[in-house]
């Protein structure tokens, strides 16, 4: 009974670690990567404890290897923006303006039920009063009511020096219109961090150093 509960004490406080070094998320906020990790993580730590035969090193091993994988994973995953958009996909636009796209909740494999179900724990009953939702790439929704704003929410322009051609074209932002813009506060692409940009002309521009920049667009 000791050399079990020794057992226990030992693996409780490795697989403390290892989600300690995966990062500080709910279960509900796992990338699919993420989520993949905690499950073997969970199975491999049961072994040594049903079977006493089964050596401490011997789940030990395997869980500190797939946390050096996933930390691995994680800073590909940052450094190239085309892995993230394969191991975590993007999200995805399921209602804009008011209209359901049924299109993209079959590609999603997103039932009405679903839906509905994701817009009550929003508070939200009626999908008429939405302007609009985005399905994250954790499977949440995100909801913009339509008595919050009177057009659709801001678009991700930049993301860690990146530029993202078809959310820059939808906000009016060719490259050299968008190239001049960030001369006017001597930055370059490669040095925003972030930027986002709305159909009025709005955007917010955070450099990698120094303070942000924030553009009031028509209308506001």
């Amino acid at each position: 009974m000791s050399v079990l509960m020794i057992r226990s004490v030992i693996l409780y406080i490795i697989v403390i670690f290892a989600v300690r070094l995966m990062g500080k998320r709910q279960l509900g906020e796992l990338q699919p990567s993420e989520l993949v990790i905690t499950i073997l993580i969970s199975n491999v730590a049961t072994l040594p404890l049903e079977d006493p035969d089964i050596p401490v090193l011997t789940g030990v091993t395997p869980i500190l290897s797939l946390v050096c994988f996933e930390v691995l994973m994680s800073w590909l995953i940052l450094r190239f923006p085309w892995l993230r958009k394969k191991v975590s996909g993007s999200p995805r636009t399921v209602i804009s303006g008011g209209r359901i796209d049924p299109d993209v909740m079959r590609e999603l494999r997103f039932s009405v039920d679903d839906l509905m179900t994701a817009l009550r724990s929003k508070d939200v009953f009626d999908p008429g009063e939405v302007q609009y939702a985005i399905v994250e790439t954790n499977g949440s929704v995100s909801v913009m009511p339509k008595d919050s704003s009177s057009g659709d929410p801001p678009e991700v322009v930049i993301s860690d020096g990146e530029v993202i051609p078809a959310a820059a074209e939808k906000c009016g932002f060719s490259g050299d219109s968008l190239r001049r813009l960030l001369m006017r506060f001597s930055l370059g692409t490669g040095d925003v961090f972030l930027m986002t940009a709305d159909s009025s002309g709005g955007a917010y521009i955070a450099p990698r150093r120094g303070e942000p920049v924030i553009i009031k667009g028509e209308g506001q």
